[in-house]
């Protein structure tokens, strides 16, 4: 997998991937990258590549000119009259925040292209020429506003990239949160005591369905606690098997008892106060 990722600031790029699983994915072939600096593209000495938008408003905008010419210089061509796409180089992705939510699943589905043309916005934004002209897909990372568009793409490239074969080993991402529906179980490792806080004793006794079965209880739980949501799209989704599926209903009700026995207990007692 190829990710073309065109920057104002293309250190940042080159930086990223000299680090860590990502770097030993790039000297073994499974994916390489192109930075493209937008500012090469510029037409005058001093590399120009903001103005202020029409209509008024605050702050600057990435101008059309030089962002086109990167993206034609890196294969991308402009769409045809009825804005279909042709003969490019990879998926154009602009990252921003109007764009659709990030995900697992978007993941997923991006990192089945064989390329990645990523677009890092700067200022408020670039020109909406650009993205009628040459993108394929807007996404958000999250429900925030960065200053760069620089660390949405890595958030994307670092998301992508581990999903490709061979680039992480395939049980540690069975086992990740959002693999499932549900969130990642609690994990621990040496020193068995640390402080006064000590290894769960079914993690040091050797019985692996106990073991199983208490990671599982785990992730209902945390993901009933955090993230509910995920629980009630898993459900309808129908990604839970039928254990799962037991454990979420009895840790619900669970939960439904202790909320009222709560708010039972918070009651004043009639005439506390006569």
């Amino acid at each position: 997998m190829k990710y073309i990722v065109l920057s104002l600031f293309p250190e940042i790029i080159h930086a990223f991937f000299r680090c860590s699983v990502l770097n030993k994915a790039a000297r073994r072939g499974i994916v390489d990258y192109e930075a493209v600096n937008i500012r090469d593209f510029a037409f005058d000495r001093h590399r120009t590549c903001d103005d202020a938008p029409y209509g008024g408003g605050a702050g600057m905008l990435m101008t059309a000119e030089p962002l086109g010419r990167a993206l034609e210089a890196a294969g991308v061509p402009p769409k045809d009259a009825a804005g279909r796409s042709g003969g490019k180089s990879g998926r154009v992705v602009y990252l921003t925040p109007a764009g659709r939510l990030f995900t697992q699943a978007a993941a997923r589905d991006l990192a089945r292209e064989a390329a990645l043309v990523l677009i890092c916005g700067r200022y408020e934004g670039i020109d909406q020429r650009i993205i009628d002209r040459y993108v394929d897909d807007e996404i958000s990372v999250g429900d925030y506003v960065l200053s760069s568009g620089e660390s949405a793409a890595l958030v994307v490239i670092d998301a992508t990239y581990r999903l490709k074969d061979a680039a992480i080993a395939p049980d540690s991402l069975a086992e990740e949160s959002f693999s499932g529906g549900l969130l990642e179980y609690p994990q621990y490792t040496r020193p068995e005591r640390y402080g006064i806080l000590k290894v769960p004793d079914v993690l040091l006794s050797g019985h692996h369905e106990n073991i199983r079965r208490w990671r599982l209880e785990k992730q209902v739980e945390r993901t009933l606690a955090r993230r509910p949501d995920l629980i009630r799209r898993g459900m309808e989704a129908g990604l839970f098997d039928t254990e799962t599926r037991v454990l979420i209903k009895e840790k619900e009700k669970t939960e439904k008892i202790e909320k009222l026995e709560g708010q039972s207990s918070a009651r004043v007692p009639i005439g506390e106060y006569t």
